[in-house]
This record gives structure tokens, sequence and C-alpha cells, in this order.
């Protein structure tokens, strides 16, 4: 996969997984994996900046809780009412634009 494809659409890939439920960062990480059967195979490094991104944006809440894992607690990433405009927004945008690719190939 092109790396360029993936980072003008890790936001998009993001706010659609957490449109479900809540997730700490390494569970989005193996639900993008699980959900596209290992397309995506994210880094913790391009994830949790991309995290942080959106966060700062107010399209995510972040808040601490129990680990599942039973270590220390884990950043949990909720979408708010923002973020879920932000992934309607996206979601048309990324529509219009594979649409208009798809218009493109030679007949």
């Amino acid at each position: 996969m092109d790396a360029n494809l993936l980072k003008g659409n890790l936001e998009l890939i993001l706010l659609t997984i957490l449109s479900d439920a809540e997730m700490y960062g390494l569970e989005i990480i193996e639900e993008a994996n699980t959900r596209t059967d290992g397309y995506f195979e994210f880094k913790e490094g391009s994830v949790y900046p991309a995290l942080h991104r959106l966060t700062k944006q107010g399209f995510l809440e972040a808040s601490f809780k129990p680990s599942p894992r039973g270590n220390m607690p884990s950043r949990y990433y909720a979408l708010t009412g923002k973020g879920k405009t932000a992934l309607q927004t996206k979601q048309l945008e990324f529509d219009q634009f594979a649409a208009a690719v798809r218009g493109l190939r030679p007949s």
C-alpha cells in the first residue's frame, strides 16, 4: 500500500473505528487490522500522534481507565459530537473523491 494514501486518510479511518465504541490505542490498531483482514497494519508511531491531533481538534475526548491487560490505566478515546460531524464530512469527501477516481478509468 502506498503510504501517501494512508497519510491522507488516517483520520477518517480512526474516526470510523471510534464511531462504534471508545477504545484505547492498541485496541484501535488491532481493530483496524482485523476489520481489513490485515490490510492496515498501523504502527503506534503513526496512530498515537493522529489520536492526539484529533483530540486537540476536539474530535475525540480521552480519558484514563483500567487497562484490560492488567497493567497501568490506558487512555481511551471516544468520538465527540464535533467528531461525529467531522466523520460525516470526511466520509462524504472520501466517497466523492473515490467516485471521481473511478470515473477516470479507461473505457
